[in-house]
């Protein structure tokens, strides 16, 4: 079980920080992602992060202002928002797969958060 929290209204150009904790003994063995779903578009891929931690992957869009990262012990993944713009307003979600790779494609994560909400005023 996944749940997303941390989401809120922001002003351009502010900062937030989602967090996903996850239950279970199995996290460190999946690949986690960040998806997100603006209004009434497609749920697109943001970021993922292998099971180690060691490498992670962006989407061109957010790439130099997001950074994710993971905490297997805590069962914890972060998501650092920085210089938010208008257009990064959605529901973003966390994700998880047992997957060896980051994959951008919804289909090959299992597991999914409930979604939060960030809101970006211009």
């Amino acid at each position: 079980q996944l749940q997303a929290c941390g989401g809120g209204l922001v002003q351009a150009g502010a900062s937030l920080t989602l967090s996903c904790a996850a239950s279970g003994r199995t996290f460190s063995s999946h690949t986690m992602a960040w998806f997100r779903q603006a209004p009434g578009k497609e749920r697109e891929f943001v970021a993922g992060i292998r099971s180690t931690g060691g490498y992670t992957y962006y989407a061109e869009s957010v790439k130099g202002r997001f950074t994710m990262s993971r905490d297997n012990v805590k069962n914890t993944v972060s998501l650092q928002m920085n210089s938010l713009k208008p257009e990064n307003t959605a529901v973003y979600y966390c994700a998880a797969g047992r997957i060896p790779l980051v994959e951008t494609t919804r289909s090959r994560y299992a597991y999914w958060g409930q979604g939060t909400l960030v809101t970006v005023s211009s």
